[in-house]
């Protein structure tokens, strides 16, 4: 691999499935309401939200991270400030198209070392399915999208998402699913929308997948829930005993839950090696991915120290062997 050497002969890590960048294409900004960009400040508007997170918008930022930390490769998606859920369709196909053709820019200036991660519009599941189809073109079927929005009334396992799951079970896609802020206003205090309403919401996501049987019906999917799953190895038993004892509307005909949420990948970022224990117990050892969530800080700027405390055959799994397993590595451009 080049570039600098790694700090302390730290082991290498083959792919980090959770990596933001935020496209800068200047002269298409121009022509997109609601998205300012400050040259001076480096930094972009988006909806009145400033993302300061400077090094979001700076590819050769993450490649040197890369490099500090023995990182081969990078699947890159943007970051939840630039999700814009709050667009009309024609709005979003054309925001959609600029964030994934800024994606594909940043990728082709080292593709040996990054790969998009094409963001899909959740809140318009029927132009989701019309990207997923352009862009599994380029013979790289890899997305990313919102986990759902409370605010937006959007839950995966309604049956306007039919047409993307199957159009993405074709493929044979891997998709990453990160969750959106939360509106409840009991997560204002203490950071608690990201801090725990996140997690609730990637586990809400899981639930709807699950239980509606949509994970099962679509076998060739591969699905990524970020930062451990959240909260879904703490209620996969719970939600297995809601079927089997017959709580209202709780089964409806779908594998148990515990069963289907073996189908599930998940990064590695919990930030507590209990949680992440529980996520390889509940999700399968075999399913758990490095995440990095670069450039922010809750997730693992430094995780050659923040996994330090992994049982060092759980490190080489996550690290080396589960990319290779989940035929992640296949593809090689």
């Amino acid at each position: 691999m080049s570039g600098s050497v790694p700090h302390g002969g730290a082991q290498r890590i083959a792919l980090d499935v959770h990596a933001h960048l935020a496209p800068v294409v200047i002269d298409r900004l121009s022509g997109i309401a609601g998205v300012d960009w400050n040259q001076e400040a480096g930094v972009m508007t988006i909806d009145g939200y400033t993302l300061g997170a400077t090094s979001v918008y700076r590819p050769e930022a993450l490649l040197a991270w890369m490099d500090d930390n023995r990182v081969d490769r990078a699947w890159i998606s943007i970051p939840p400030p630039l999700y814009r859920l709050n667009l009309g369709e024609a709005a979003a196909r054309d925001w959609t198209d600029y964030a994934n053709d800024g994606l594909d820019a940043y990728a082709a200036r080292r593709p040996d070392r990054l790969a998009p991660l094409y963001h899909l519009p959740v809140q318009h599941p029927e132009l989701a399915a019309d990207i997923v189809v352009e862009r599994a073109i380029t013979g790289r079927p890899r997305f990313a999208m919102p986990a759902g929005s409370q605010e937006h009334k959007i839950t995966l396992c309604d049956p306007a998402y039919a047409r993307l799951w199957s159009v993405l079970n074709a493929e044979k896609a891997f998709l990453f699913l990160h969750p959106c802020k939360g509106c409840d206003p009991r997560y204002e205090p203490f950071y608690l929308h990201n801090l725990m309403g996140s997690p609730v919401e990637t586990a809400l996501a899981a639930a709807h997948l699950a239980m509606s049987g949509v994970l099962e019906q679509h076998p060739d999917l591969q699905i990524c829930l970020a930062h451990g799953g959240g909260a879904s190895g703490a209620i996969a038993g719970r939600l297995e005993r809601g079927q089997v004892t017959g709580r209202p509307g709780a089964d409806t005909g779908a594998e148990t839950a515990r069963r289907a949420f073996r189908r599930f990948c998940v990064d590695c970022i919990t930030h507590d090696r209990h949680a992440l224990a529980l996520a390889a117990a509940v999700h399968g050892e075999d399913h758990v991915l490095f995440g990095s969530d670069w450039p922010f800080s809750m997730g693992l700027p430094n995780p050659h120290q923040q996994l330090g405390d992994i049982e060092p055959r759980m490190r080489q799994r996550i690290f080396i062997d589960n990319p290779t397993t989940l035929g992640l590595m296949d593809d090689l451009d």
